[in-house]
């Protein structure tokens, strides 16, 4: 199972954080133990001094495939939840300094977060989604697909180029404005529409 993740796939996330607004989807991976499993308590990472949440939209792959073109890219996922792209942003910022990759700032164990699958149906794919993140019990980031730069189509098209997708396969698919940080003690919420997918506490 491969966690790929997309980054800079909103213009004002993009704009908020100093970067450029992309021509091509940015993609970066995860190792399938960065996964945080059901039930599994989540730890505020002991090396890091700022951890920043990123509320996502994850797709579930379902179906082998290479080179998918855009036009059949939906046959290629079947569910849908909400996730966090757990950021260890001092750590980032480091990296980013020095030119280096940065997988020890987003790739760690349990930097994943997937809430509860949904079913993708044809009545999302007709009309935007909207999802949300709460911060003890204040929405603190608010996301709609139609502020997308790039797909769920163009994505799964354009990470197939490079990579075979292989079912269970999991695509965080970018996150809207509004990331921040997150303390010992906080608790997480993440919403598809107004139903809630995912519960944490950062412990």
């Amino acid at each position: 199972m491969k966690i790929f993740c997309v980054g800079r796939n909103y213009a004002d996330h993009a704009k908020e954080l100093g970067n450029a607004v992309p021509e091509e989807p940015v993609i970066f991976m995860k190792p399938k133990t960065a996964l945080l499993q059901p039930n599994t308590p989540f730890y505020y990472p002991e090396f890091s001094n700022e951890l920043h949440y990123e509320v996502e939209l994850v797709l579930r792959i379902c179906k082998n495939g290479k080179y998918v073109s855009e036009d059949q890219a939906h046959k290629y996922y079947d569910a849908i939840t909400v996730g966090i792209d757990f950021t260890a942003r001092d750590i980032q910022a480091n990296l980013k300094k020095k030119g280096l990759p940065w997988e020890k700032a987003k790739a760690w164990d349990n930097s994943a977060v997937a809430g509860n699958w949904v079913m993708f149906t044809e009545d999302m794919r007709k009309q935007p989604i909207v999802f949300s993140l709460n911060q003890n019990g204040n929405q603190v980031q608010l996301g709609n697909t139609q502020d997308m730069i790039f797909s769920f189509d163009h994505i799964v098209s354009h990470i197939s180029r490079y990579f075979s997708l292989n079912i269970g396969d999991m695509i965080y698919t970018g996150t809207p404005a509004g990331v921040g940080e997150c303390l010992v003690g906080d608790k997480l919420q993440g919403f598809l529409a107004d139903q809630q997918l995912f519960e944490l506490e950062i412990k």
